[in-house]
C-alpha cells in the first residue's frame, strides 16, 4: 500500500494536546500515528491541526451562497470553495438565510446536487437559518419569518443538514421532532423563548444554539435567557462568532470557561464585498457588515482570524480554539470521520504558522495549498 508521511514537532492529536508526531496516510485517510523519532527530521515546521469545519457560511468576499444557488452558478460555487480552502476550511455548511418560501426548493436542489470533490471542501449539507425564526430577527427580513410548515419541512428535510429555528414559535417542538426523525441537526437561534419552550425543543432533538449572545435573550442575574441556558445546559453546543465585535473578547473567554468542550466557532461570513446576503443589502462599517440602520448582518471574519482573536485577545489556548473549529462542530454534526487527527479519519490537515496564519492545507492527504 502506497503511503505518505506528514510530520511535525507540533501536531494537535485527538487528546487535545500537541505532540511531536508522524502521520502515515494511505487512501486519503490517516492510517497510523506514531511519535516522531528523536533524530527524525519533520516534513514541516508548521503546526499541524485538523481541517476547520464551518457550520455557518452565507458567503465570502464577493460570492453569496443564496445568489449562487438561485442562479445555479457553477463558477461562483467553485470560487467560494476555493476561498474556503485558502482559510483552512475543509468542511462546511452553505447557509441560506430567511427568504420567501418559494425560493428554497431550487436553491436547496442546486446545493445538494453538487458532486463531491476529494480536493475541495466537503459539503456537510445545507444549513437553513430561517424562515422559522423567533422574535429576535436580527438582520433577517421580518416579513418572511413564519411559523413552521410541517409538510414543507417533510419535503425538504432529506436535503437539510442543519436548521436554525426559534423555540418560541408555534409548532417548534413538532418541527424539531420531525427534523430529528429525518437526521437533521437542530439549533435554536434568533429566539427569546421561555425556559419551558427551550426545554421542549431540546427534548424534541435540539443540540445546538446559533451564534451565542447574538439575536437571543441573554445573561441577566434576575432574568436568565437563551444565552444563559446555552452556557449551562450540557445537552447543547453553542456556536460563537469570534470576531471581537459580535462578542467581546472578555465574553468569548467567559463562553470557553463555561463550555470548554462545547463551543463551536462559526464565521457567519457574508458576501460583504458584494453588498448583500441574498436580498439583504449590507455594507462594511467599522470592519463589520451592517444593515443601513447599523444592525449587524453576518461577519467578514475568517476562521484563522477567529482563532487569533480567541488566542490573542480572549486568552483561550491554541488547542482549545482549534478544537472549537474542528472537533466540536464535527461532534455536533455527527461526523465520525473528520475533525480530529486520529487513525482512520480523513486526512484533512491545516498547517499553521506560529502566528496562526494558514500556510498549508491537505485534503485527503494531498496538499492543495
Amino acid at each position: 500500500m502506497a503511503t505518505t508521511v506528514i510530520s511535525s514537532h507540533r501536531v494537535l492529536l485527538a487528546d487535545g494536546e500537541f505532540h511531536a508526531a508522524r502521520l502515515e496516510i494511505a487512501h486519503g485517510h490517516i492510517r497510523s500515528i506514531s511519535p516522531l523519532g528523536r533524530h527524525e527530521s519533520p516534513t514541516t515546521d508548521l503546526t499541524l491541526v485538523p481541517g476547520f469545519i464551518d457550520l455557518q457560511v452565507n458567503g465570502i468576499g464577493d460570492v453569496d451562497v443564496w445568489s449562487t444557488a438561485r442562479a445555479s452558478d457553477a463558477v461562483a460555487w467553485g470560487r467560494i470553495n476555493n476561498l474556503l480552502l485558502d482559510q483552512g476550511v475543509t468542511s462546511w455548511c452553505p447557509t441560506l438565510v430567511t427568504a420567501p418560501l418559494e425560493w428554497y426548493s431550487s436553491a436547496i436542489s442546486f446545493l445538494s446536487q453538487q458532486k463531491p470533490d476529494t480536493y475541495l471542501p466537503h459539503v456537510i449539507g445545507v444549513h437553513l437559518e430561517g424562515p422559522y425564526l423567533g422574535t429576535a430577527f436580527g438582520a433577517h427580513r421580518a416579513q418572511y419569518v413564519r411559523e413552521p410548515d410541517l409538510q414543507w419541512l417533510t419535503n425538504v428535510a432529506d436535503n437539510i443538514a442543519l436548521m436554525t429555528l426559534g423555540a418560541e414559535v408555534i409548532g417548534a417542538p413538532e418541527a424539531c421532532a420531525l427534523l430529528a426523525s429525518r437526521g437533521c441537526v437542530i439549533s435554536v437561534g434568533h429566539s427569546r423563548p421561555t425556559r419551558q419552550q427551550f426545554n421542549a425543543c431540546v427534548q424534541a432533538g435540539v443540540s445546538l444554539v446559533t451564534h451565542l449572545f447574538n439575536a437571543m435573550s441573554g445573561v441577566h442575574h434576575r432574568d436568565p435567557g437563551l444565552a444563559t441556558w446555552a452556557l449551562t445546559d450540557d445537552r447543547v453546543y453553542a456556536s460563537l462568532i469570534a470576531d471581537g465585535v459580535h462578542v467581546d473578547p472578555e465574553v468569548i473567554a467567559l463562553a470557553f470557561a463555561a463550555k470548554p468542550r462545547q463551543i463551536v466557532l462559526v464565521t457567519d461570513a457574508v458576501a460583504w464585498r458584494a453588498g448583500s446576503a441574498g436580498k439583504v443589502q449590507l455594507a462594511l462599517r467599522d470592519g463589520v457588515p451592517r444593515l443601513e440602520d447599523g444592525t449587524l448582518a453576518g461577519s467578514s471574519v475568517t476562521m484563522p482570524e477567529a482563532l487569533k482573536i480567541c488566542v490573542g485577545q480572549a486568552n483561550v489556548s491554541v488547542a482549545q480554539a482549534v478544537m472549537a473549529a474542528s472537533a466540536h462542530p464535527a461532534n455536533v454534526m455527527g461526523l465520525a470521520d473528520r475533525g480530529r487527527l486520529q487513525g482512520g479519519y480523513v486526512a484533512n490537515i491545516v498547517g499553521l504558522t506560529d502566528d496562526l496564519e494558514v500556510s498549508a492545507v491537505w485534503m485527503s492527504g494531498q496538499r492543495v495549498r
